[in-house]
Formats: C-alpha cells, structure tokens, sequence
C-alpha cells in the first residue's frame, strides 16, 4: 500500500516553516508514543506513520526532493521522466491540450521519433541493454530492506554505534544518533537490494527498540528516576550523589523533604531532535528507605517521640 503524502500525515501544509513541522511533529510523536499506549496496535502503527513523514519533511535536503518529485513520500528515488512534465499542457483550455513546442502528437511526430519511442518502451518491456540496437538501458532503484535493531537505553540517549547481523552473513554498522527515540527508523542508504540495469541500490530502513533501563524513564526529552534516600538525610538535608545518563553528579537535598519529593537536574536529560547543544532535564524523586535490618536505636526512639509528636499526614485524604 503506497503510503500516504508526509504533509497529510503530519496535517501541515506544503509550505510550514521548518519550526512548525518539528513542533507539529513532537506533539504527534507524544500523544501516539506506543509507551504512553501500551499495546494499542493502532497508536503504534501511526507512530511510525508520522516518523516516517518526519523523516522526509523533516529533513531539509529530502523535503526539496520530495517536493521537486524526485523521491516518494518513502523516500525513494522516482524514475525521470524522459520526454519532460507534460501535467501543465492537460491543464490547458480546451482545444490546446497537447499542443505547443514542448509536445508533439503522433500524427505530428517524424518516423525518427516514433522509432526512438517504441524502442524506449520495447527495452524496458524486455530489459534491454544499451548497445543492443540502440535500444535504451532500463535501470530501476533496487527495493528498500526494513530491519530491527535492539539499542540499549544509554546508547539511544548518547549515541554510539551498533552492529547488525543480516542474513547471509553479512552485517552492517549502524550509527545511533544522540537522542534516538523507540520505534524511530534510520536511513542507511544504498545499503538495500542492488539496482537492476546499472540501477542504483535500495536503502536499509532500520527500526529501533530502544531497551528498558533499571534505574532511567525517558519521557520526551526528559530523564525521570526514584532514589532512596535514608531518614536522616530527608530530615537533616544532605549532598548525595545522584546517577545521570551521562555520569554521575553530586545534588543537595533540602532538609525537611517528604518522600516523594521531585527534584529538578536541569540540562541532564536526553538530547532535543534538531536542537544542537539543547537537552532535556533529569527529575529525581526521593524515596525514604529505612535501615535492613531493622535498627534497634531508632525503633525506641520512635516509641518515645511518637506519643507526644502526633500528626495526620493521610488528612487530605477527609
């Protein structure tokens, strides 16, 4: 099934601006991101419908040539057409389509002319060669290769690159761009099925997984975590380290702060589509741990302060 026109798909039109496809396209990628839909097949295909768009329009070099007509909204190369655009003579008042210098019926036509036009079609029917009587080559772009490729969470959010084992033996090594997101596809050209004819290849269209983490949580741009933190550093306040997608880093915790509590390491989560230098933030939400194994000192303790220290921390719940 061709798929459908990438302007369409990420409801913009022909001529948005390069910061209203990216802003369009975000939105989009975040209401049908398959891990804010779990198992919604649906939401999962129009992801990668939208991605996919993304990947044309999105693209500087390869929106020019999709609007100029030389690739297709899969971004594949569409043959030339050898006698020119003839779309704006069928738009003509009638009585005048087909006529003028740049068309010629074949009543008009020479028998030269007609003979290098059958023998045009008849190579491509037949495969021809050139030199086989004149007749033209027929070349045609080999088909693109889909393949799926696991990336561990770190690597989709530093970069890096990753082998791909193909069958047949042979492999191909993928370069993951910084910021990489699940279910996006990359574009490796030439590296898909040999063109017929002297036809240039097809490219490897690679879909990526990007794994679980233990400890990190990407949403959007941003890193999320839980860490445990012991009750005297809740109460009294403390300078812990803290774990970042890129190394670990040092962070003060307030005294006096409940579990649960969000802080905010501004410029540590992953890096932004487009944005050279931009990243998104780490949240670290703190969880209170108590000792293992119990420790005897604070359970008495408790015991003695509880009593006269009384307070309802479940009375929003009335």
């Amino acid at each position: 099934m061709a798929l459908r026109n990438p302007y369409e798909v990420l409801d913009v039109k022909p001529d948005a601006s390069e910061a209203e496809i990216r802003a369009t396209y975000r939105k989009l990628a975040k209401k049908f991101h398959p891990d804010l839909n779990p198992g919604n097949k649906q939401a999962e295909a129009r992801f990668k419908e939208i991605s996919a768009a993304y990947d044309i329009v999105g693209d500087k070099e390869k929106r020019a040539r999709f609007d100029r007509g030389e690739i297709d909204a899969s971004g594949t190369e569409r043959p030339p057409n050898p006698y020119g655009d003839y779309r704006h003579y069928a738009e003509a008042d009638a009585g005048e389509r087909y006529r003028g210098s740049g068309f010629r019926g074949a009543e008009n036509m020479s028998q030269e002319d007609l003979e290098d036009l059958f023998s045009f079609f008849g190579s491509a029917a037949r495969g021809g060669r050139a030199g086989d009587g004149g007749e033209r080559q027929f070349r045609m772009r080999g088909e693109d290769r889909l393949y799926r490729l696991q990336v561990e969470f770190l690597d989709a959010i530093n970069g890096g690159q990753k082998r791909l084992d193909l069958p047949g033996g042979k492999t191909l090594d993928v370069r993951i761009p910084a910021g990489l997101r699940d279910g996006q596809i990359l574009r490796l050209s030439g590296q898909g099925d040999p063109g017929i004819g002297g036809g240039p290849p097809g490219d490897a269209l690679i879909e990526v997984h990007v794994e679980p983490h233990p400890l990190f949580r990407r949403e959007g741009d941003d890193i999320h975590m839980e860490l445990p933190v012991t009750i005297a550093e809740a109460v009294l306040g403390a300078r812990v380290a803290v774990p970042t997608v890129d190394g670990s880093v040092t962070m003060s915790i307030p005294a006096d702060s409940n579990a649960g509590r969000v802080l905010r390491l501004k410029g540590k989560g992953a890096p932004k589509p487009g944005l050279k230098g931009e990243r998104g933030d780490q949240y670290v939400a703190l969880k209170i741990v108590l000792p293992e194994p119990a420790d005897p000192e604070l359970t008495a303790f408790l015991k003695n302060w509880g009593p006269s220290h009384r307070y309802d921390p479940r009375s929003k719940f009335r």
